[in-house]
């Protein structure tokens, strides 16, 4: 479903994934595991939509 004109660019968070995660932690500290404070990286996609134009090429800031 398409709420906005044009289509919003966005990134998209492999939500499925964290939670499992989050999940199965909780459970570890529940049983009385020991878990560890890390940190915990996913990778995000990036969804290129009509929000997005063509990118424009800069002349050179330097001149020699």
């Amino acid at each position: 479903m398409n709420c906005t004109n044009p289509p919003l660019t966005t990134v998209r968070q492999p939500i499925e994934a964290m939670g499992r995660t989050a999940v199965t932690l909780l459970v570890s500290q529940i049983e009385g595991a020991t878990v560890t404070a890390e940190e915990l990286l996913y990778e995000p996609e990036l969804v290129v939509r009509g929000s997005t134009g063509p990118v424009r090429v800069r002349s050179s800031a330097f001149v020699e």
